[in-house]
């Protein structure tokens, strides 16, 4: 199982490049369509050049981000978790 770690959360409009092409294919898999005001956490995978996008309003609880990463056969660190839940 890898370790993911909170590179950040951004708002769309402040989202830096490089996350851009990750976070439109995030955003058209769950067929969503992002405003300039949305908060999106990215997430490294720790050992890897991974990255996992949460489109944050998506989500009700800090629950369903674990069950997403499990499938994903990742688990997030204690303080990226702490930081997330302030944000749902």
């Amino acid at each position: 199982m890898f370790v993911a770690s909170l590179a950040g959360v951004f708002k769309y409009k402040e989202l830096p490049e490089k996350y851009g092409p990750f976070v439109q294919y995030k955003a058209s898999i769950e067929k969503k369509s992002l405003n300039d005001e949305d908060n999106i956490a990215i997430l490294d995978i720790v050992g890897t050049e991974s990255v996992h996008v949460l489109l944050l309003d998506s989500y009700e609880n800090f629950n369903q981000i674990d069950e997403e990463l499990k499938a994903a056969d990742a688990k997030i660190n204690h303080r990226s978790k702490q930081v997330l839940e302030g944000y749902l």
